[in-house]
């Protein structure tokens, strides 16, 4: 029942995921959450992140930026990374995601997502059947409805780990 909300693979940041590897393996296009995930709630780019999405272009990785935010945020981000973006994305929504691929030109089968939060990025990644990444929020200051959904996560969360211990103790 909760498993519509299990990432595929949960990390502690988004800039420990092996993209290169990936895209040996054929991924073409990331879509990635902004806030909390890239860098902390409304904060522009940083070098971690610029230098990211130079990996990304230096590889011929395609990007876009998928947020529920709004555009004057989402767009100032976007040209710092130079990334197509989406605005007031509507997640969990399967549009934002869908539009995502169309604007990088890619598929199901090629793209990934990275993003903070399980019932609005999670959720929506794989309702597409994305390969979804959960990784941790960067800061803890985060707005109160964020915060309440934070303690439902937790929940969540406690049943994917026990989970994975029990497939683990099969292997």
């Amino acid at each position: 029942m909760l498993e519509v909300f299990y990432p595929k693979k949960m990390l502690d940041s988004a800039y420990e995921i092996p993209y290169e590897t990936m895209y040996e393996r054929g991924i073409r296009g990331v879509i990635f959450d902004i806030d909390n995930t890239l860098v902390p709630h409304g904060a522009p780019a940083d070098e971690r992140a610029l230098d990211l999405f130079r990996r990304f272009h230096q590889m011929g990785m395609k990007t876009c930026l998928l947020s529920n935010n709004k555009e004057p945020r989402v767009a100032a981000f976007a040209a710092q990374v130079d990334s197509p973006y989406i605005y007031k994305g509507g997640k969990p929504k399967k549009s934002g995601y869908e539009a995502a691929m169309k604007k990088m030109g890619t598929d199901r089968e090629t793209t990934i997502f990275v993003g903070d939060q399980l019932f609005t990025d999670v959720y929506g990644a794989n309702r597409v059947g994305l390969y979804s990444f959960l990784v941790k929020p960067i800061h803890p200051k985060e707005e109160i409805q964020i915060v309440l959904k934070r303690y439902l996560e937790a929940v969540v969360l406690f049943f994917y780990r026990r989970q994975l211990r029990k497939e683990k103790k099969m292997q």
